[in-house]
């Protein structure tokens, strides 16, 4: 039997007639999943805990892939997450259950989502720069290093006013061809700093996560990415939210 652990629902679903399947990240554990049995039940005390961005101590037990809960408590109120912010933290959960594996230890990640999830929460602007910071993180964790200072071919810092090309691993060319894997070095600055002072090294850390995180997806588009396409109006205002993901 494990013992207690913190952690946040990912996603949740109907199992049975009174239980749920739950996706889980642990500090310890990493990504799990359990059967909360009588979670749905009228009776019970989990209901409206197991609810993604509350900060969760749960236990578990059992072999094999899915565990069962044996018993959670909520240990502050949810994150509370709407609109843009809502849409970009169910983003944020569809990424991690799909590119973590199973039952292995991320616990320095974790704490990246936790930050990542209490900035939305907190932002009155866009929900990009955290984003793209977990995205980077997330990179990281997963062993994908790439030296953003450096050209790859001449071993010199990258210049700002430079373009580079970015080929997978290698890492940045200094490169005349400008397309949708060229960056300039101040772009590459701002990526290896995790800052984003400009609207032109935001989208910049947009088209390198989206390029870097393609491998681990694989084909398979993420839902999340639709239902923020149907939360945008079909005949959008002026001023209308951009897709952050």
């Amino acid at each position: 039997m494990e013992g207690w652990q913190r952690a946040f629902v990912l996603h949740s679903r109907p199992w049975s007639e009174t239980s749920l399947l739950l996706d889980l990240f642990s500090e310890e554990s990493g990504r799990v999943r359990l059967i909360a049995k009588g979670a749905r039940s009228r009776r019970s005390n989990l209901k409206g805990t197991l609810q993604p961005f509350t900060p969760l101590l749960v236990r578990w037990g059992g072999r094999g892939e899915v565990k069962t809960l044996r018993s959670a408590e909520a240990v502050s109120l949810a994150l509370p997450l709407s609109g843009i912010t809502l849409y970009s933290g169910l983003y944020v959960n569809e990424l991690v259950s799909r590119v973590l594996e199973d039952e292995t230890r991320f616990s320095e990640l974790f704490f990246d989502y936790l930050h990542c999830i209490q900035a939305l929460a907190g932002t009155s602007g866009s929900p990009e720069p955290a984003l793209r910071r977990f995205e980077l993180a997330l990179l990281g964790h997963l062993g994908y290093g790439v030296d953003f200072l450096h050209c790859a071919g001449s071993g010199e810092e990258v210049s700002d006013t430079m373009t580079y090309r970015y080929r997978e691993e290698k890492g940045f060319i200094a490169s005349l061809v400008v397309d949708n894997r060229t960056f300039t070095g101040h772009e590459l600055k701002a990526l290896a700093n995790r800052e984003f002072p400009d609207l032109a090294s935001l989208r910049a850390a947009k088209r390198f996560t989206r390029i870097a995180l393609k491998p681990y997806l694989g084909g398979k588009p993420l839902k999340s990415r639709e239902l923020f396409r149907q939360f945008v109006p079909k005949k959008p205002p002026l001023k209308s939210p951009q897709d952050p993901q």
